[in-house]
C-alpha cells in the first residue's frame, strides 16, 4: 500500500469516527432506544426534543416510535394530532383519525374527533354540515356509546339535536323522534350522567303527551333501574384500574401502559382487579338480551383491557379465549399476534397461537411462533451471559481494599453462583419451548420432523437435559425402541454426567424398563463422581430397588454401603427404610412414635376429653342444686332495704327455652320461672295482694300459668341498680328476668298460608255513609273459647282501646 492511500485510509476513518462523535441528543436518544426499546425515560425526552427543535419530520418519527410500541395509546395520539390541526395538514389529521379511531375504546379520542369534526363543519346552519356532524356522533357512540365515560357525549349529542331548526311539522315530529330515540338509548346504559339524562327525558315525554310519557317510562323504568345498580358496580370495579385524568403536568411513564416486574404486590394486584371486572363484564350484568349488542360492549371492555395492561399476558389470552369462545376466530388470531408482538417473550400467548394453528392445520404459521420464541430466549440468555461476564471482569480488575493480594477466583465464583440459578431457569424454560416444537411435530408431521427438532436442539448451547429426556421417551413410548432412548440417555450423559438429576432420570428409566444390569452399572460408573450429599437421591432411589427386587444378602451389602458413606445416619432408620412402602413406614410412625408426635396421643386425647365431661357434668350438677335452692327458697331481702344490691356476677338473661324434643316428649306444663336472685325483692303489700288473687276476672283468657313476678323496687331503695349487669343496665336486666319463658305460650298460633288465602277470597264490602257493624262472632263452643282476632279492648270494666 502507498503511503497516499495510507494517508486517504486515515483521513476516511477520522471522517467515520467524527459523526460518530459527533451525534446530536435526538439521535443518540434513538441510539439508546434500540436497546431497551420499553424505556419511558428515553421516550420522553426523545419526543421532548422532537418537539423543541420544531421539525415536523422529527415529530412524526418520533411520535410514530413511540405509537409502535405503545398503540392505542389515547394521550400520545391526542398529542400527535395536536401537531397536524392547522388547515393546511387537515388531510394529514384525516388520515390519522381514521388510523387511531376504530381500534381505541378511550372516550377521550372521540371527543377529540367530534370536536374537529364540530370545527370543521362550524356552519351549524347548512344542512350538510349537520347532517355530517350527526353522522359523526353516531358513528363514535356506535364504538364507545357502552363506556360509562361517555355521557357527556350523550348529552352533547341530545343539545345538538335540540339546537336544530324545525320549519315543517314534517321537521318536527322528525326532531322529536331523534331526540326520544336518542333518550331512550342512552338512559339503559350505566352512563356517569344517567339520572340527569332520565330526569330530562321525563320532562321531554311529559311535555309532549303526558298519557304517552306514562307508557314510555313504565317501560324504560326497569332497565334504568338495572343501568343505575351497574353503574354502582362499575365505579367500585374501574376505581382502582382507570389511570387518572391526564393532565399537563404528567410525564408520559405515568400516561402509558405498566410493565410488570412482578416483584411489587401492586401489580397482581391489578392484573386481578382487571379480571375481576372483566368477568362481571361477562356476566350480563345488565341483562342485556341482544347478542350482538351484548358482545360489542364485552368486546369494548376487552380492548379496553388489552390496550392497559398491554404487558400482561393474561389479559390477552382471556381476549382472545372470550372472542374464540363466541365464534370470532379471526378477532382471536388477530389478538394473540398483537398480544405476541407486545410480550415477545411469552410462553402462553405463543403456545396458544402455536395450538390454534395446529388446529387449522396452519403448521408454518406453528413453526414461525416457536422460531421466534426460541430467538427471544436466546436474546435474553446472551444478555445475561454478557451480564455475568461483565460483572465477573469488573471483579476480577478491581484492586483489594487493604492492598494485599487476593484470590481473583473467589469474587468470579460468588458471582457465578448468584447468576447461576436465573440461567439454569431460562435454560429450562428455553428447553421446555423445544420439547413442545418436538411434541408439534410429532404430531403433525410425524416422528421423523420431531428428530429432526432434536437434532437442532443438541446444537443449541443453552439446550438442557430435559430435551434428551424428553426425546428418548418419545422414542421409546412412540417406537417402543427402548435401546434407541437408551442410547438418547447415553449421548445425554457425555453432557450432563454432572447433573445428579439427570442420572437419577436415567437410572430411574433402566428400572423402569427392567434393565437392571445397565441400571446398576449406570450406578457404579457415576456413583464417584458427586459428592454425598448431591449423591444422595441415586442412593435412595438404588437402594430402594434393591430393598424391593434384590435378596436379604444384597439388601444388607448395599445397607453396609449406605452406612459407609453416610455414618451420621443412625442405623435405624437405614433398618425401618428396608420395611416401609411408598409412604408407609409403621417402624416409625408406631415404634418410634411419629405418628403421635405430630398428632398428639389418641389415649391422652381421650382422657383430657374425659376430663373435660366431667368437669361440665359437675358445672351442670352444681347449677342445678344451685338453681332447685332458689326454687324452693325464695330469696329475702337483706334486714336493710337502702343497703341492699343485687348481685352482678350473676347473668341477668333468662335461661334458654326447653328444646323441642324434650318438649314434644314431656306432656306436662311448663314450669314456673324460677325468681332470679338478681331481681329485687317483693314488697310486703305487694306479697299480701297476691296471696288474696282469686283468679282472673270473669271473661278473660288465661294465657300463661300464674308466677310469682316480683315488683321493681322503689326507686329511693336502689342505689346501684343502674350499673350495668353483665353489659346490660340493672333495671332492663331486672325486667328481663321477669318476663316468662317462651313455653309459657298457650295462645292461637296463626299459619301464614291460611292468613293470605283469607286476605285473597274474602269479600270485604265498599264502606258507605257509615262504618259497617262489626260481625258478631259465634257462639262459642264446649271446651276452649276461639280466639279473638278484633282490637284489644283492655282489661274488663275498662272502655279504653288501645
Amino acid at each position: 500500500m502507498s503511503l497516499h492511500d495510507s494517508g486517504s485510509t486515515s483521513r476516511s476513518a477520522a471522517q467515520v469516527e467524527q459523526p460518530a462523535a459527533s451525534k446530536s441528543p435526538f439521535e443518540s436518544m434513538q441510539d439508546r432506544l434500540r436497546e431497551d426499546r420499553y424505556d419511558a425515560e428515553a421516550w420522553q425526552s426523545l419526543v421532548t426534543l422532537a418537539e423543541q427543535s420544531g421539525d415536523l419530520e422529527k415529530i412524526k418519527e418520533a411520535y410514530e416510535g413511540l405509537l409502535e410500541v405503545y398503540p392505542n395509546t389515547a394521550s400520545t395520539e391526542i398529542a400527535y394530532l395536536n401537531h397536524h390541526l392547522t388547515p393546511p395538514l387537515f388531510p394529514t389529521a384525516e388520515a390519522l383519525f381514521s388510523r387511531f379511531l376504530r381500534p381505541s375504546p378511550w372516550v377521550e379520542l372521540w371527543k377529540f374527533y367530534l370536536v374537529y369534526v364540530r370545527r370543521v363543519n362550524s356552519n351549524a346552519a347548512d344542512p350538510n354540515n349537520r347532517n355530517t356532524i350527526k353522522k359523526s356522533y353516531e358513528f363514535a357512540l356506535n364504538h364507545i356509546g357502552y363506556d360509562k365515560d361517555s355521557g357527556e357525549i350523550w348529552k352533547d349529542y341530545i343539545d345538538f339535536l335540540k339546537e336544530g331548526e324545525a320549519r315543517t311539522t314534517w321537521d318536527g315530529q322528525q326532531k322529536m323522534d331523534s331526540l326520544r330515540s336518542v333518550y331512550h338509548r342512552a338512559v339503559v346504559i350505566p352512563l356517569e350522567n344517567v339520572e340527569v339524562l332520565w330526569r330530562e327525558l321525563d320532562a321531554f315525554e311529559n311535555g309532549l303527551n303526558k298519557i304517552t310519557a306514562k307508557k314510555f317510562l313504565a317501560d324504560l323504568s326497569p332497565s334504568y333501574m338495572t343501568a343505575r345498580t351497574a353503574l354502582r358496580d362499575l365505579r367500585r370495579l374501574l376505581s382502582p384500574i382507570e389511570p387518572a385524568s391526564s393532565t399537563s403536568s404528567d410525564t408520559l411513564q405515568q400516561r402509558l401502559p405498566p410493565r410488570p416486574t412482578w416483584t411489587r404486590d401492586s401489580d397482581r394486584t391489578l392484573a386481578q382487579a382487571w379480571k375481576t371486572y372483566l368477568k362481571w363484564e361477562e356476566s350480563n350484568p345488565l341483562d342485556i338480551e341482544d347478542q350482538q349488542t351484548l358482545h360489542t360492549r364485552i368486546s369494548g371492555a376487552y380492548k379496553k383491557a388489552v390496550s392497559r395492561m398491554r404487558f400482561f399476558p393474561e389479559i390477552w389470552y382471556m381476549a382472545f379465549h372470550w372472542n374464540n369462545s363466541i365464534g370470532k376466530t379471526d378477532e382471536a388470531t388477530s389478538l394473540l399476534k398483537q398480544g405476541m408482538e407486545a410480550n415477545r417473550s411469552s410462553f402462553l400467548l405463543h403456545f396458544a397461537f402455536a395450538e390454534l394453528q395446529e388446529g387449522q392445520k396452519n403448521t408454518a404459521e406453528v413453526h414461525t411462533a416457536f422460531d421466534s420464541l426460541l430467538a427471544t430466549l436466546h436474546t435474553q440468555l446472551d444478555k445475561l451471559d454478557e451480564a455475568l461476564k461483565n460483572e465477573v471482569e469488573a471483579a476480577q480488575k478491581s484492586p483489594p481494599s487493604n492492598g494485599e493480594p487476593i484470590d481473583t477466583d473467589a469474587p468470579a465464583k460468588a458471582i457465578t453462583e448468584k447468576w447461576e440459578k436465573e440461567i439454569e431457569d431460562h435454560k429450562k424454560e428455553l428447553g421446555v419451548v423445544w420439547i413442545m416444537l418436538m411434541r408439534f411435530a410429532r404430531r403433525a408431521e410425524g416422528l421423523r420432523p420431531a428428530r429432526s427438532v432434536f437434532a437442532k436442539a443438541r446444537k443449541d448451547k443453552y439446550c438442557p437435559w430435559e430435551v434428551y429426556e424428553a426425546a428418548a421417551l418419545m422414542e421409546y413410548h412412540c417406537t417402543k425402541a427402548a435401546d434407541v432412548a437408551t442410547k438418547i440417555f447415553e449421548i445425554g450423559l457425555k453432557s450432563f454426567g454432572e447433573d445428579a438429576e439427570f442420572v437419577l432420570r436415567y437410572m430411574s428409566f433402566l428400572i423402569t424398563i427392567n434393565d437392571a444390569s445397565n441400571a446398576h452399572a449406570l450406578f457404579e460408573r457415576v456413583i464417584g463422581n458427586f459428592t454425598p450429599e448431591k449423591a444422595r437421591p441415586l442412593w435412595e432411589r438404588w437402594a430402594r430397588y434393591e430393598y424391593q427386587y434384590g435378596d436379604l444378602a444384597a439388601s444388607q451389602k448395599m445397607e453396609k454401603r449406605f452406612a459407609e458413606v453416610y455414618s451420621n445416619d443412625p442405623p435405624i432408620k437405614r433398618f425401618a427404610a428396608r420395611f416401609s412402602y411408598l409412604n408407609v413406614d409403621a417402624i416409625a410412625s408406631r415404634d418410634l412414635g411419629f405418628a403421635y408426635r405430630s398428632n398428639g396421643t389418641p389415649g391422652a386425647q381421650n382422657q383430657n376429653q374425659n376430663q373435660n365431661q366431667s368437669q361440665s357434668q359437675s358445672q351442670s350438677q352444681n347449677q342445678n342444686q344451685n338453681q332447685s335452692q332458689h326454687q324452693h327458697q325464695p330469696p329475702t331481702a337483706p334486714a336493710s332495704n337502702a343497703n341492699y344490691t343485687p348481685p352482678v356476677n350473676v347473668n341477668p338473661k333468662r335461661a334458654a327455652s326447653p328444646e323441642p324434643s324434650r318438649r314434644r316428649r314431656d306432656p306436662s306444663p311448663p314450669p314456673h320461672k324460677r325468681f332470679k336472685p338478681s331481681s329485687p325483692p317483693p314488697r310486703e303489700r305487694e306479697r299480701e295482694r297476691e296471696s288474696r288473687w282469686d283468679g282472673p276476672p270473669a271473661g278473660r283468657r288465661v294465657l300463661s300459668p300464674r308466677r310469682d313476678h316480683p315488683t321493681p323496687p322503689r326507686r329511693e331503695n336502689i342505689r346501684d341498680e343502674d350499673k350495668s349487669v353483665g353489659g346490660v343496665p340493672g333495671m332492663i336486666a331486672w325486667f328481663i328476668g321477669t318476663l316468662p319463658a317462651p313455653s309459657a305460650f298457650d295462645g292461637p298460633k296463626f299459619r301464614t298460608d291460611d292468613l293470605m288465602e283469607l286476605f285473597r277470597h274474602g269479600n270485604i264490602p265498599l264502606p258507605s255513609s257509615g262504618p259497617p257493624p262489626r260481625a258478631r262472632s259465634p257462639p262459642p263452643r264446649a271446651g276452649r273459647p276461639p280466639p279473638d282476632y278484633g282490637p284489644y279492648q283492655g282489661p274488663p270494666g275498662r272502655g279504653r282501646r288501645y
